[in-house]
């Protein structure tokens, strides 16, 4: 059988110039997610772009530079388009180089089987196994249903990707057209920035809130992460993970042994996840590694999957909040700076999770041309994207405390909030607040 397989694989496979010369003017070509996307196709395919028209590129996280559209820096010939922006892609947003593309990550398959027209996908995947799948390793994501779709599909591997344990996580030979050799590289690696003494005092309050038992969600950046650095040296004995995706701080509880996940419902004693993003070591802790499960993203982060874990622990950053609760963390007026994300799905998710909790966390101010500004605001700024309602936040962290806004009326959230911002602050939002008669006189 296997013999049968490779004999298969050398009929489809290509050179990257030959695969590249597939893709016509007009057509929509997906690059895939994460450290999943391609490298020596989109080289070859960036030595054809003064030859194409219209051609549009979908992708999401990519963490190293795009050839294709680095080859058409005036955008004439190409255009990138990406579900949730990486610092890269935000740089070519910049650059008027890449749109974005508004979405629940959890909803990216339906997306796909049901909207999403797709003539020509190429993935990067681990080699080809005995049984003739490619592994999609650290990008499950919303691939296999980027591979039904798909009306011409290209794998290009690499030994480098880390084959990973799961459902959903691989394309068999059957179902791909043309295979690419790719050129075996370190992948791309993804470095948070380290806490500073705010980032800190913010994760001490959000650690002291978590128990025994509980299962964790972590964002990017520099906050969540430092709240799985307090939890190494926490009493904590048996966390579970239940989140979109793994990162180095996760791997670093497990190895501390306080990752057991004995408490949950779903994976029990398995982290789930849906792609990786880290360092060199956590690619190398996911391969094949019975402790970690990697599904699609529809699998880890819809709610009613969410809160099947119990003490379910969402923890995600904020840029900015007004004083009714309504969330801004996707955009900076105009100008995307990442995307929806999970963050929404989670939100409900860990609420509707029996004893769960959900945290939005922001520092309270942040410099702006050597100006330092409120992130808590009287309304949300001109422009910017509400990614969470007032209607779904629950626990708001910074570095002056915590409140719980389930419950509360908008002037008992008004209150709560300005005690929250910097002293600087709290005069002119309460005068603000007045003005907009979002607290009562008369009450309040």
């Amino acid at each position: 059988m296997a013999s049968s397989f490779e004999a298969e694989l050398k009929r489809k496979t290509v050179e990257a110039e030959e695969a590249a010369a597939l893709v016509k003017p007009g057509q929509w070509i997906d690059y895939g997610f994460g450290i999943g996307q391609t490298d020596v196709f989109d080289r070859a395919l960036a030595a054809r772009i003064p030859q194409l028209t219209a051609v549009k590129i979908r992708g999401t996280l990519a963490l190293k530079p795009r050839a294709a559209i680095e080859a058409d820096p005036e955008g004439r010939h190409v255009a990138y388009f990406s579900w949730y922006f990486s610092g890269l892609e935000r740089k070519l947003h910049d650059r008027e180089l890449c749109c974005h593309i508004p979405m629940n990550f959890g909803e990216a398959p339906d997306y796909y089987r049901r909207f999403v027209d797709v003539d020509l996908a190429v993935i990067k995947t681990a080699p080809m196994d005995e049984h003739g799948f490619f592994n999609f390793g650290g990008s499950v994501s919303y691939l296999k249903a980027l591979t039904e779709k798909a009306r011409i599909m290209i794998v290009e591997t690499d030994a480098a990707m880390p084959y990973v344990f799961g459902v959903e996580n691989a394309v068999h030979l059957g179902d791909v057209d043309f295979a690419i050799e790719g050129d075996t590289q370190t992948l791309p690696e993804l470095k948070n920035s380290p806490a500073g003494p705010i980032e800190r005092k913010i994760a001490q309050t959000i650690a002291a809130e978590i128990d025994d038992g509980a299962c964790l969600q972590i964002g990017i950046g520099a906050m969540p992460n430092a709240v799985c650095e307090l939890l190494l040296d926490s009493p904590i004995k048996d966390l579970g993970v239940h989140t979109e995706m793994f990162v180095d701080s996760l791997m670093k509880l497990y190895q501390a042994g306080k990752v057991t996940g004995a408490h949950k419902a779903l994976d029990r004693y398995q982290m789930a996840y849906c792609f990786a993003a880290g360092s060199s070591e956590l690619y190398a802790f996911l391969d094949r590694n019975p402790a970690c499960f990697a599904g699609p993203v529809d699998y880890t982060n819809l709610p009613h999957r969410i809160m099947q874990n119990e003490r379910a622990v969402a923890i995600c950053n904020a840029a900015q909040i007004d004083l009714t609760g309504q969330v801004c963390a996707e955009s900076a007026g105009v100008r995307q700076i990442s995307g929806t994300g999970g963050q929404l799905q989670f939100m409900r998710g860990a609420y509707a999770s029996r004893g769960g909790k959900a945290f939005l966390c922001l520092a309270s101010t942040y410099e702006r041309d050597s100006r330092r500004e409120s992130r808590i605001v009287a309304r949300i700024a001109d422009s910017n994207i509400i990614t969470t309602p007032r209607t779904d936040v629950m626990y708001v962290v910074t570095e002056y405390g915590i409140t719980n806004l389930k419950g509360k009326s908008v002037p008992e959230r008004v209150r709560a909030l300005i005690e929250l911002a910097h002293p600087d602050f709290r005069d002119g939002l309460e005068r603000t607040a007045r003005e907009y008669h979002l607290i009562p006189r008369r009450v309040f």
